[in-house]
């Protein structure tokens, strides 16, 4: 039992470098990810944030004149119970 702790140990010893590497870019890919998520978000809540803004102001209303198209209208109708 004692010499296969021991030969565990030496393992694990001989890799150490190697997996602390592992470990460090595998926090840095995890801080990235949770950095990228964070951005996204922020800018998901400022787009949402700025659209309920954007709605709420007042909206600039335009006057149409019918008053050309009613005209000609009638003018046709003139036209056509003259010609009949």
């Amino acid at each position: 039992m004692s010499q296969e702790k021991v030969d565990r140990y030496k393992k694990e010893k001989a890799n150490r470098k190697k997996n602390m590497k592992k470990e460090k870019i595998q926090n840095a890919l995890r801080k990235c990810a949770v950095g990228i998520i964070g951005l996204a978000l922020i800018g998901w809540i400022g787009y949402s944030a700025y659209g309920t803004y954007e709605s709420n102001k007042p909206k600039a209303e335009a006057q149409i004149d019918y008053s050309a198209v009613t005209s000609m209208f009638s003018g046709i109708a003139e036209l056509d119970s003259a010609g009949e």
